[in-house]
């Protein structure tokens, strides 16, 4: 079977299709609250039917936190990042990576034709990905793992 190269895989492949949704007027301690709990460093802001940002642990952090704020008195669609970067589901990885470099983000929402949120890709996912089918890798971790002896 032939390796695939972000060239040839497409965001579909890889992209996670279980998204979580915070609603803007929730506030910021409720998005940190929720990100702990499903262990995630960004949450698309809205619904899947109309996404109106992205709030991640960095807005959290310079936009609240440093500026002394209240998260309990602030709404998550004050802090959340715009104007919101996609991608095609049909898009290849590489295209994806580009967006992703081009704008210094790490993950993006993935949005159909009608601009519905149909899955959620980042730069985690595509590494891992990419890692588990790389099977020179794969060949030497494997050796690395097996072949440790305690020191």
């Amino acid at each position: 079977m032939p390796k695939l190269s972000a060239e040839h895989l497409r965001v579909a492949d890889v992209m996670a299709r279980d998204v979580e949704f915070i609603e803007p007027q929730s506030s910021v301690q409720a998005a940190a609250v929720l990100m702990g709990e499903i262990e995630v460093g960004a949450l698309p802001v809205g619904s899947a039917d109309q996404l109106v940002g992205i709030v991640t642990d960095r807005d959290l952090l310079y936009r609240v936190v440093a500026r002394g704020r209240d998260p309990t008195a602030v709404a998550v669609q004050e802090v959340a990042s715009r104007p919101v970067l996609s991608c095609d589901p049909g898009a290849s990885l590489r295209a994806a990576l580009d967006i992703m470099g081009s704008n210094y983000v790490r993950r993006l929402p993935v949005v159909d034709g009608t601009r519905k949120v149909v899955g959620w890709l980042t730069l985690a996912d595509i590494s891992r990905h990419l890692l588990v089918s790389d099977d020179a890798l794969q060949v030497s971790l494997q050796a690395l793992t097996e072949g440790a002896t305690d020191v």
